[in-house]
């Protein structure tokens, strides 16, 4: 098999297979328990709490370890909405945000009487700075968007963002940070809350990390006993957040050294791709190196996946969160792509270990299916 799935997610490391493995067999015990074993299994979590916060350059307590992104996103905005609802009931993301920041968003609108503005981004899926400023009020108290976006790898301007919410210090930001991982720099500076995931940088699933300054209060959704720091309830998964900080460490060094072959593979891949008759490229310029958006204007996105799966190709039409609906790409919309275009998706991802050759065979397939089986009108 060919694997362009990498932003659904990446193989495990094998060092951190290894360290995983180790743990599971000598460490099984409870963090909280206060026999030796359990003492062991704590300090090895908090261990990895300590490298992680280094390598986010924060403090040890800003780190919450959960069971993944989802999460983290929705104790960030569920957690700080309750928290702070007597302060207003105002929230900003943007409509192009993934399903767990925006069904987070719907349910405080459904369920909880909040009121949420959802920024429309431009042609190239970024939103515009000054329609965030124009759509802060009073009672406005937190504002989440993600710094590159899982379908189009189109990276937000978080500086900008930055430098408006300094004039609004009673509004909060929180990042959705997942895509962006062990893919480019991140500057926390600024930002109040961030979510990342394990399993997205070569790591294990059922491993996220919610940031948050020590001073932002949140409001616990899974109730329990006093882990991480009486946010999280429930007994710690402790292995596997014990390797986070060693994943976040290999990826961060691997960031470096791959960056220059990925965007190599990129390049390639949009010059022999925009030489194809119907082909047309989604992502901008500017987007991220491991995601290409494209868009196959002859044949519609679930015959051509079929057809790449039976050749050894793995790929996805947008975010896997909704592929069980078969619904059309909302990100797309927004973005203006309709019609045809829209139907014709294809989300090629990157990884480190994405070579040429696999990039040339995937563009030979994808003009050869396109002979095959494209609409011929």
């Amino acid at each position: 098999m060919i694997y362009f799935d990498y932003a659904s997610t990446a193989p495990v490391n094998p060092k951190v297979l290894e360290l995983y493995t180790q743990y599971l067999h000598d460490y099984f015990a409870n963090s909280e328990s206060h026999h030796p074993l359990g003492t062991e299994v704590s300090k090895l979590l908090e261990g990895s709490r300590r490298k992680t916060a280094a390598l986010l350059r924060v403090e040890p307590s800003d780190i919450v370890f959960t069971s993944g992104a989802c999460e983290a996103n929705s104790l960030a905005i569920k957690g700080y909405a309750f928290s702070h609802m007597n302060r207003g009931k105002h929230l900003i993301t943007t409509a192009i945000e993934h399903s767990s920041v925006l069904n987070s968003m719907k349910q405080l609108e459904d369920v909880f009487g909040f009121e949420v503005t959802y920024l429309g981004v431009d042609s190239e899926g970024k939103i515009r700075p000054e329609e965030l400023r124009a759509a802060i009020r009073p009672d406005t108290i937190l504002v989440s968007v993600m710094m590159v976006n899982n379908e189009t790898g189109s990276v937000q301007p978080m500086e900008e963002i930055k430098q408006i919410l300094k004039e609004y210090p009673t509004v909060k930001l929180h990042m959705d940070g997942v895509q962006a991982l062990g893919k480019m720099k991140i500057d926390l500076n600024g930002i109040d809350m961030a979510s990342f995931a394990a399993h997205k940088i070569h790591g294990l699933k059922g491993c996220g990390v919610l940031y948050r300054k020590k001073n932002i209060e949140l409001m616990p959704l899974i109730s329990g006993g006093d882990q991480e720091f009486g946010i999280r309830g429930g007994t710690e998964n402790a292995c596997n957040y014990a390797v986070f900080g060693d994943t976040l460490e290999y990826a961060l060094k691997d960031m470096e050294e791959y960056e220059g072959h990925v965007k190599e593979c990129n390049r390639y891949l949009r010059e022999r791709l925009s030489a194809i008759d119907g082909v047309l490229i989604n992502s901008p310029d500017d987007a991220i190196p491991y995601i290409l958006n494209i868009s196959c204007m002859k044949l519609p996105s679930e015959v051509h996946m079929n057809a790449l799966g039976s050749e050894g190709f793995c790929i996805s039409s947008h975010s896997t969160c909704h592929t069980k609906k078969n619904v059309l790409s909302y990100v797309a919309q927004e973005m203006g792509i309709t019609g045809k275009r829209q139907l014709g998706i294809l989300r090629i991802s990157l990884g480190n270990d994405t070579t040429l050759e696999e990039c040339e065979k995937l563009c030979d397939a994808i003009k050869e299916n396109i002979r095959k089986y494209g609409i011929r009108k």
